[in-house]
């Protein structure tokens, strides 16, 4: 009897190996279509606090986002696993009395009523399709219970959260919170989270942005089923509030860094930047403010770094990413372009660092020539002597060059690279003096990296995009050198903060404008104690803007940003160590407690770097020393010479100012910096200012216009010349002609004008006249 019973049951026992055996085979088979780590999902990328810039659905135009559990709200998860799968986390895939139930109707209905479908069902309808039939629902069974035997049920539930219909073109709990909500879905109420759990339901049917109604009742339905979970309390506010979803449409906040970022993290669902969304908007609003006020096919940039972490806080690559008229694709922060003067900061910085300058040294702002190159200013007037800080402030071209031609064009490029600025020189160009005034291109994201020195002690940084992006710095000046430069465009250096109480300094803001030849590029790059700000306008195809110059219309719209985001009062800043004020004398440039009263024609307080007082830059056209030795007839006190001196010589020691400022000196200077007239005996002598002499309309003479008659004209001529002469008219240059070649010139206005020649040797001549 034993051994009958026994039979039956090996026999069950092989048949049921058989079975599961088969059940592997097939599974082997047939495995469920799980989607890879490269399944296809739409990016977003985020704002600091997580507001979407902008998003990019996949190939099929499906807005999915893959969500960790952790990134989605607890209510939303209890609210899903109540209202469609109960027994999610203990069933195998399957749950018994659920498919018992539906089949009960089944036969008793002769059609499907309910599915029984548990959410891992659910899930296997999402990866493959099933017809609503007997067959499909058996084979979603059979593909639940793979899932099962394949993955954790939290993985489980995670491709539910990425793949569950929301309506339209959404997908998925983090898609359809963003979209309709304008959250993500971390940040879901009750109402919300028992609202997107019953949408996947009949997504388009309960879309709330467009079927409200449907939706609340859909989600009553599903508060019902959590009054066992939820407080009294919390089930009654969530009834209480509306159902409002806005319109699904693409968040387009900084449209060209959001497209810049996600092609560098391509895999990422969620692209995580370093942009404030509420500053962004404010900056794109003040963008779109100045669109009226533009010309066709000109565009803007800016860029706004914090200084403290280098993050970038504001990115507008183009003016209107609407507008294709304006290069709206063009991203203006990467393009480079003509810089203007907007690196003199560094010029100015490096030749403290050098041992060149201190802030009040004499430089000449006057015609020059540096073996060729003539620069001339932007108004093409000129200020005689003015101070390192004063060619600053003002953007003065000639002293800029005079600068540079003192460190060298290849050593300033050289040390700017090294500081973390990259110029491109046009293919197989060496560095020249014409680098100072635009010779060269760079970035809005490489000049305002750069500018970021002069709020961090002299250090550069690559402006960064994400929190976790490594840090890249370098140093491009000295912590002095950079509190100098601050001071002297914000404050306007020591002698302004003297004269006029440091306005700048109580505004904050340290800036900079520059302008490229034929007005092709508008710059204004500034710098406070929180942020540094740059803007560029000018048209991305490099075609001219006349009349468009850094001051006039990218300096307001720096001012304007400023005042937006940056409200908080300028910290006091104490000089560091290595800066110190002292007196110094010009023409000189020495210390004034070190100069004898007698060759300290003008005394101004300086900034100095490491205690040094560089001296005046020797002269360009005239040789020998600064200081020298001038003799006088004790008698007459008038000057003379050994070889032609009748009586008592007496020895007057002298300070030269540069041969090219003597022009511009005023009469109190004129007449202690000047020796004064040769006695009769010497009268043959010549000078350094002889040898030169406008001919044809005298000192003092007053032309007169003959009656309704045209503009008098004068036609300007001077004797004794060489080469080129330079002529001005009240400081402004109107002229250059051969030696020995007139000029004419009108005068429309009446007034006193001032006429100045020069030549390439330093002499010079000067006349004044009034017309009337």
């Amino acid at each position: 009897m034993a051994s009958t019973l026994r039979q039956p049951t090996g026999a069950l026992r092989l048949s049921l190996a058989a079975v599961l055996a088969a059940l592997l085979v097939a599974d082997q088979l047939l495995p469920p279509p799980l989607p890879g780590r490269s399944a296809a999902h739409a990016q977003v990328v985020l704002a600091r606090d997580g507001t979407p810039l902008r998003a990019f659905p996949d190939h099929a135009h499906v807005w999915r986002h893959p969500v960790p559990i952790e990134e989605v709200s607890p209510r939303y998860i209890e609210a899903l696993v109540a209202y469609e799968d109960r027994g999610f986390w203990w069933h195998p895939g399957v749950n018994p009395w659920a498919l018992l139930r539906a089949g009960g109707q089944w036969l008793r209905h002769g059609q499907i009523v309910s599915g029984g479908s548990t959410l891992t069902m659910q899930v296997a309808r999402l990866l493959e399709p099933t017809p609503h039939t007997l067959v499909g629902k058996l084979r979603q069974v059979a593909r639940a219970v793979q899932l099962e035997l394949r993955l954790s049920k939290r993985e489980i539930l995670e491709l539910y959260l990425g793949y569950a219909p929301m309506g339209g073109v959404l997908e998925g709990v983090e898609a359809a919170s963003r979209a309709y909500l304008g959250k993500p879905a971390q940040r879901l109420s009750e109402s919300e989270a028992a609202l997107l759990a019953v949408l996947p339901q009949a997504p388009s049917r309960l879309r709330p942005d467009r079927y409200p109604d449907r939706a609340r009742q859909a989600r009553d339905k599903v508060l019902d089923r959590l009054q066992s979970r939820w407080s009294a309390a919390a089930i009654a506010d969530a009834r209480q509030e509306p159902v409002i979803a806005q319109a699904i449409r693409e968040p387009l906040l900084a449209p060209l860094l959001a497209e810049r970022l996600r092609r560098l993290q391509p895999h990422a669902a969620l692209v995580h930047s370093t942009l404030d969304a509420g500053m962004q908007q404010t900056v794109e609003q003040l963008l779109s403010g100045r669109l009226a006020v533009l010309p066709p096919r000109v565009s803007m940039a800016a860029l706004v770094v914090d200084n403290a972490t280098l993050e970038v806080r504001a990115y507008a690559g183009s003016a209107d990413f609407s507008d294709d008229d304006r290069f709206a694709h063009v991203d203006m922060v990467q393009a480079a372009r003509s810089p203007g003067s907007t690196l003199k900061p560094f010029l100015y910085g490096l030749a403290l660092d050098e041992g060149l300058t201190h802030s009040e040294s004499l430089l000449a702002d006057v015609p020059q020539s540096f073996s060729g190159y003539q620069p001339g200013n932007f108004q093409a007037n000129f200020s005689g002597p003015v101070s390192a800080s004063e060619a600053l402030r003002k953007s003065l071209n000639v002293p800029a060059v005079e600068v540079l031609e003192r460190l060298g064009p290849a050593r300033f490029v050289s040390l700017l690279r090294r500081g973390g600025l990259k110029l491109e020189l046009p293919r197989g160009a060496t560095p020249n003096l014409s680098v100072i005034l635009g010779g060269t291109a760079v970035t809005l994201e490489g000049l305002v990296g750069a500018y970021t020195a002069l709020a961090r002690a002299g250090v550069s940084g690559q402006p960064r995009y994400f929190t976790d992006a490594p840090r890249e710095e370098a140093r491009m000046m000295s912590a002095g050198a950079a509190f100098i430069i601050r001071d002297v465009l914000e404050a306007g250096g020591p002698l302004a903060r003297l004269v006029d109480e440091g306005v700048g300094e109580r505004r904050g803001i340290a800036w900079k404008t520059g302008t490229s030849f034929g007005f092709r590029d508008a710059w204004a790059v500034g710098v406070s104690d929180q942020f540094t700000v740059g803007v560029w306008i000018g048209r991305p195809d490099g075609t001219p803007n006349p009349g468009f110059f850094g001051a006039n219309i990218a300096a307001p719209l720096l001012v304007d940003i400023f005042s937006v985001i940056d409200e908080a009062p300028p910290r006091p800043r104490t000089p560091p160590a290595s800066v110190s004020a002292a007196s110094i004398c010009w023409p000189l440039g020495a210390r004034s407690d070190s100069t004898p009263p007698e060759l300290c024609h003008q005394q101004r307080t300086a900034w100095i770097l490491n205690g040094t007082t560089p001296p005046t830059f020797p002269d360009r056209l005239r040789g020998g020393g600064s200081r020298y030795t001038d003799y006088r007839d004790a008698a007459s006190g008038l000057r003379v010479r050994a070889a032609c001196a009748s009586g008592e010589m007496l020895a007057v020691g002298m300070a030269r100012w540069p041969a090219a400022l003597e022009p511009w000196l005023d009469a109190a200077t004129r007449q202690r910096a000047l020796p004064p007239a040769w006695t009769p005996a010497c009268s043959s002598a010549s000078g350094p200012d002889g040898g030169l002499r406008i001919v044809g309309v005298s000192d003092g003479e007053t032309i007169r216009r003959a009656g309704n008659g045209p503009a008098p004209e004068l036609r300007l001529e001077a004797r004794g010349g060489q080469q080129e002469l330079i002529w001005l008219l009240n400081g402004r240059q109107i002229g250059r002609v051969p030696a020995g070649h007139a000029l004419q010139q009108r005068f429309r206005d009446a007034g006193r004008y001032q006429i100045t020649v020069m030549d390439d040797a330093g002499r010079y001549d000067r006349v004044e006249i009034s017309v009337r």
